[in-house]
């Protein structure tokens, strides 16, 4: 019994010497069966049943997307006996992109239909002629009264004309009637030609772009083979949202926090991925792989410059290099002063380039999404449901009086073991009611993370300038003195216990003779909070309907003869 044998090649490759010219030709016909997302680009598994004699073929797959990236093209087969690639070739193509023997029904039938209307066009045409005709000869019948009068011996009655004229006026009446419908008709016959026109050339069948593989087998004998067509595209990427769903529970529930990581997939590839299997991937193929270099930098004396002379006539062509791009001159010397300053700026962009290429490059992850989807090439966004998580929170509030005087409650989690968080937006729910949105950073699992969920109205926050004074002290060596104090006030109106942090601020000296001395009761449990200069904390638990209060106060002092500003 024979076993399947798998083989792999890529485009590009020789695994053995076979003939082109001699092989036949087998159509593959393939159809997405998995596709693989990341952050930007798409890899695509197409797979195809294809029936193969003995000896050397070609197995033609004409049926990629145009944008399928030909150095990341991969082949692979299965087949029940003894298969060998050869090699895997690759070329752009274009075909009809409707189906031709529908396309050229359709376009026959309204070739029939412009024909019988031209047919029609005819007919209108001599029934127009045919009234004009009888038009003139109701102008001869006009000329009658004009003849001579029959002369002396001859016969001749007189003409009833009455009778003639009563003819002529209804005979115009309906020569004019049939003209008018005639050219009607003919109006109408153009309008539907033109018309008939305009869908036949819609009709005709457009060309686009394609993606041609040609993959060169050997076969010891007739088999069944299952071949795989693995490639990379550009116009396609997926990109994280959140929702994160906060119970505050109650003095007797702790609170809960469901984490739910969802995703929105996008493609413009020029194929539909219709019911695949698909993953979203965290690795970005395009980024940089390894890490970058930096050239040395060097901190040279910038030259003298040296006294251009008066110019009183041209300089010497020798001393000049003339610019061809902007038609202007300069010196040599002038060329060489400007090397250090172009030296600088090259290197200025190409850091700039360096620094933007590295992005996330530590965190890989693949998401199985669910079951099999369909999306369609048109850029609409597919939003799908990964996972969730169930956390248990710890609950704080966050004042900052100076601007807002208001308590506003967070929640502190550790991410758990596994995936990484990615950033992107997140919808924020307190107690099944929206709150709000907010982003999630990148978050590495086990890293702890804060989250915002709006105003906690049980906790009553004060802020009040306690006392302002402005002075000068000193005798010989006077100084000014700015003098400030403040006093907040925290109120827990919760059945159980809250941590809060409050955060404040004092001015920074940027001078030496500025001095700003702090004193705070009770003192600050940080300062210079996140590295911000003269930016204060303090921390604590908030017992059940107790009241805090904190007191700070600055002063600033500097040199009389001097003003100071605040920015």
């Amino acid at each position: 019994m024979r076993t399947p044998m798998a083989i792999t090649a890529v485009v590009g490759s020789a695994l053995g010497c076979l003939g082109a010219a001699s092989a036949a030709d087998v159509p593959a016909r393939s159809r997405v069966a998995a596709v693989t997302v990341f952050p930007a680009g798409a890899e695509i598994a197409r797979t195809a049943r294809v029936k193969i004699d003995k000896g050397e073929h070609t197995i033609v797959f004409a049926d990629l997307p145009a944008q399928a990236v030909s150095s990341s093209i991969r082949v692979e087969g299965k087949g029940v006996g003894k298969l060998e690639i050869g090699s895997v070739d690759t070329k752009r193509v274009s075909v009809p992109s409707v189906d031709t023997l529908n396309a050229e029904t359709e376009r026959r039938k309204i070739e029939t239909e412009i024909e019988k209307l031209r047919d029609q066009r005819v007919v209108f045409e001599g029934q127009a002629q045919a009234a004009e005709t009888q038009k003139a000869l109701i102008q001869n019948l006009t000329q009658l009264p004009t003849r001579p009068a029959p002369m002396l011996g001859q016969t001749g009655g007189g003409e009833n004309w009455s009778g003639v004229l009563a003819l002529i006026a209804s005979s115009t009446a309906e020569a004019q009637r049939a003209s008018l419908e005639a050219q009607i008709n003919i109006r109408e016959a153009d309008r539907k030609i033109k018309d008939l026109e305009g869908k036949l050339v819609n009709v005709a069948p457009n060309r686009e772009e394609r993606t041609e593989v040609k993959v060169y087998v050997s076969a010891a004998a007739a088999l069944e083979a299952d071949m795989t067509v693995r490639y990379q595209v550009s116009n396609a990427s997926w990109s994280p949202l959140y929702d994160a769903r906060l119970a505050t529970g109650s003095k007797a529930v702790a609170p809960k926090l469901e984490l739910v990581r969802r995703a929105t997939i996008t493609q413009r590839t020029g194929e539909a991925w219709a019911d695949v299997a698909i993953e979203l991937s965290t690795t970005r193929p395009t980024s940089a792989a390894s890490a970058p270099e930096l050239n040395p930098i060097t901190v040279d004396f910038e030259p003298e410059s040296k006294p251009k002379p008066v110019a009183v006539a041209p300089a010497p062509m020798a001393g000049r290099i003339d610019r061809m791009a902007d038609g202007l001159a300069i010196t040599a010397e002038d060329a060489e002063a400007d090397l250090p300053r172009a030296r600088t700026m090259a290197k200025a962009v190409a850091a700039l380039e360096v620094t933007a290429a590295v992005v996330n490059a530590p965190f890989q992850a693949i998401f199985q999404v669910p079951g099999r989807l369909t999306v369609e090439p048109t850029g609409e966004a597919k939003r799908v449901q990964l996972s969730g998580d169930s956390l248990d929170p710890a609950l704080s509030v966050k004042a900052v009086p100076k601007r807002d005087q208001k308590a506003y409650l967070y929640a502190k989690f550790a991410l758990p073991k596994g995936a990484p968080l990615l950033p992107g937006p997140v919808s924020l729910f307190r107690d099944g009611t929206f709150v709000g949105t907010g982003r999630v950073p990148l978050l590495s699992p086990g890293e702890e993370h804060e989250m915002g969920f709006g105003a906690d109205d049980l906790v009553r926050v004060k802020y009040a300038v306690s006392d302002e004074k402005k002075g000068e002290t000193g005798i010989i060596s006077s100084s000014k003195t700015d003098n400030r104090n403040f006093k907040i006030t925290l109120k827990n109106l919760h059945e159980r216990p809250m941590p809060f942090m409050v955060i404040d601020q004092v001015p920074v000296s940027q001078q030496q003779d500025i001095r700003v001395d702090l004193t705070a009761r009770p003192q600050p449990t940080k300062q210079n909070v996140e590295d911000k200069r003269g930016v204060l904390s303090w921390e604590g638990q908030l017992a059940i309907d107790e009241e805090k209060v904190i007191e700070h106060a600055y002063r600033v002092s500097w040199p009389a003869a001097k003003s100071i500003i605040h920015r």
